[in-house]
């Protein structure tokens, strides 16, 4: 008689319960900080459409201009720790909105700072954030640990901005912040908990962090199908970083949605990733690794360009659904190439590779966030909404003039040559 799938999996395991947990209740916080902070600028200062996309642009600005050396210093540290205290100055920024609100001393120029300062220590969490999963897992457990992973930020993102949405209704966009700063507090508790300790990275005497980063890209751009998946993530992100910032102007000031029923719409983008995250294992065997990472982003990405086309009423409920649609693609997209990478990549490069990626896709989002807001400015946010969604469209042309697309399972790396000492 065949045994039962054990469906818990890696979360009877402490250590991946206790990173699990942790990133539960950072996603829901981030959730809270993805609406607010652009809302306590939209809403409560009334600001133009390009200083909503300089703030958006802030969040990720830090990945160009730190992300490179980030993935050397992450390798010379304990990520554990890192993400402790990533999570713990974030936590104490974050205080700083309702503080200000409460002494009507709040500006456009205090939530620069302060997604500024949040976004460098984004950059700290997420590439050593990756980095932690195989020493935490293991390798052959990857795309089972990213799934489950996927799975608490489908759910947080359906969950999160209904939450989120009511705060600001209740509680005004700046004092909904204070919530996530809880989060961010919470989970730097579970990450305490987790008792396996990496060793302390051993570093040559006459190591050169520009030398690290430049066998960190050489390591991304000379595998051809890594270098594919980081162009393909690139462009997307870069289209759809000027599509949102320009979505949180569009949805109050256009479609005149409340802040709850714009966490709403967000939430069926949540709704699309749990079904996404619930459907990638099967997806993945139909269609093999490789093929799975251009499909998906071929066959959904065309939902974006439905809120474009909305008028006030029903119509912008059918575009939410196209963004669910976007999110079941962005799910399998993310869990398939992400595994992957993180396969390839022996223990040394981790930091480095990711922090590669991290610079190239997340920077060019802060590009678009700021180019959203200079379109925004000369053809409204209707206008940037079209064009960003086109751009996101063409994403799959990299990945798809690749080997990739006619790969089922994609490769495994040699191992690397052990030095003779």
């Amino acid at each position: 008689m065949p045994e039962k799938p054990d469906r818990l999996g890696l979360l009877r395991e402490h250590d991946f319960r206790g990173l699990f947990l942790s990133t539960t209740v950072a996603q829901f916080g981030y959730q809270i900080t993805s609406l607010a902070l652009p809302l306590a600028a939209v809403l409560a200062l009334d600001v133009s459409e390009f200083e909503v996309g300089v703030l958006s642009s802030m969040t990720m600005v830090a990945f160009l201009l730190i992300g490179l050396p980030a993935g050397a210093w992450i390798d010379r540290m304990r990520r554990r720790r890192v993400l402790i205290v990533s999570d713990i100055v974030r936590a104490a920024v974050l205080l700083t909105v309702p503080i200000a609100w409460w002494a009507d001393a709040l500006t456009i120029w205090h939530l620069y700072a302060v997604a500024f300062v949040i976004g460098v220590f984004t950059v700290f969490f997420d590439v050593s954030y990756q980095s932690y999963l195989p020493h935490l897992v293991g390798r052959q457990k990857l795309v089972e640990g990213n799934a489950k992973l996927e799975t608490v930020r489908s759910t947080a993102q359906l969950g999160g901005p209904v939450l989120a949405g009511q705060l600001i209704e209740w509680l005004t966009a700046p004092v909904a912040l204070a919530f996530d700063a809880v989060a961010m507090g919470a989970s730097a508790l579970f990450l305490v908990r987790i008792r396996r300790r990496e060793a302390k990275p051993e570093v040559a005497h006459d190591a050169r962090i520009s030398t690290e980063i430049k066998e960190g890209l050489a390591f991304v751009f000379r595998n051809r199908i890594l270098a594919s998946i980081v162009a393909a993530t690139s462009w997307w992100n870069l289209w759809m970083g000027a599509y949102m910032a320009m979505i949180v102007v569009f949805l109050p000031r256009d479609m005149g949605l409340t802040a709850g029923e714009i966490g709403l719409f967000f939430a069926v983008f949540g709704v699309g990733g749990l079904i996404g995250a619930f459907v990638t294992g099967p997806v993945t065997a139909w269609l093999g690794e490789g093929r799975a990472i251009w499909i998906s982003t071929i066959v959904t990405s065309p939902g974006m360009l439905l809120l474009p086309a909305a008028e006030p009423g029903w119509r912008v409920w059918i575009a939410a659904l196209g963004t669910g649609v976007v999110g079941i693609g962005s799910v399998i997209y993310n869990v398939n190439q992400v595994s992957f990478r993180q396969r390839l990549t022996p223990d040394r490069l981790l930091g480095r590779m990711n922090a590669t990626v991290r610079f190239l896709a997340w920077g060019l989002s802060a590009v678009g966030a700021l180019l959203g807001g200079v379109l925004g400015e000369f053809v409204g946010a209707r206008g940037t909404l079209w064009i960003g969604a086109i751009g996101v469209c063409l994403a799959f042309l990299p990945v798809f003039f690749s080997p990739l697309r006619n790969l089922r399972d994609l490769p495994h790396p040699e191992p690397e040559p052990v030095p003779v000492p």
